[in-house]
């Protein structure tokens, strides 16, 4: 088996920055992180707020404090540097080897999708976002490690795609669908991404990004690990 990790992000239209951020980082004992923040509102000021949470988040994943510690170190954090005044939602999806565990932990109302074969699992327990209120902490979910699953996070401007036109996106129909091509986590994440975008008019209401994780069947050789980036400049 090998894991892939497939991300795409797009700005709201008319707006030069995306308000979320999306980090990766290894795992001291085996594994990585990826980490996905959506700031409170867009563009620049968004982008300040989920820079801050992010780096919280991802410099103490790459010391090896466990994701529910994580997640309320950034939480306390960003209502200490606000002053409780600014939120942001996080989600953090880690490949543990240590446990040989996926693990979803969720600072958002934005539900996270579990796919294996043409079978899409909701994590949708309730959760809060970050940096409010003084009691916050994560909905985290466990599961093992199998071939052939996807685990998919979002920001709110997919779930809310096409809203505005008087259309709904059906991420979960639509990830079962998908799921049947057996796409890379990259097809996967692009597929989702450019959803949205057709049923905004490809004029995004809100900042989209999409994060994919994917447990795939085939050995890579000579066990080689590789990493590209696309960035528009």
């Amino acid at each position: 088996m090998h894991i892939e990790v497939g991300v795409a992000k797009v700005a709201k239209y008319a707006t030069s920055e995306s308000g979320d951020t999306v980090e990766m980082i290894e795992r001291p004992h085996g594994g990585l992180s990826i980490v996905l923040v959506d700031g409170q509102s867009s563009g620049r000021g968004a982008k300040i707020v989920s820079n801050i949470v992010a780096r919280k988040a991802i410099s103490l994943l790459g010391e090896g404090v466990r994701d529910g510690a994580a997640a309320r170190a950034a939480h306390d954090y960003l209502r200490t540097h606000r002053s409780g005044r600014v939120s942001a939602e996080l989600q953090i999806i880690s490949v543990d080897l240590a446990s040989r565990t996926l693990v979803v932990s969720r600072n958002a109302h934005c539900p996270a999708f579990v796919v294996r074969g043409i079978e899409v699992q909701t994590l949708d327990a309730e959760s809060e976002s970050i940096g409010i209120r003084v009691s916050t902490k994560p909905v985290i979910v466990e599961l093992p490690i199998e071939a052939e699953t996807y685990v998919v996070a979002a920001s709110d401007g997919l779930l809310e795609a096409g809203i505005r036109h008087g259309r709904t996106l059906a991420v979960p129909t639509l990830l079962a669908t998908l799921a049947a091509r057996r796409l890379s986590a990259q097809g996967l994440a692009d597929a989702l991404l450019d959803a949205a975008l057709a049923a905004d008019d490809y004029r995004p209401g809100d900042d989209v990004s999409v994060v994919v994780a994917a447990v795939l069947p085939e050995d890579v050789p000579h066990g080689a690990r590789r990493f590209t980036v696309s960035f528009p400049v």
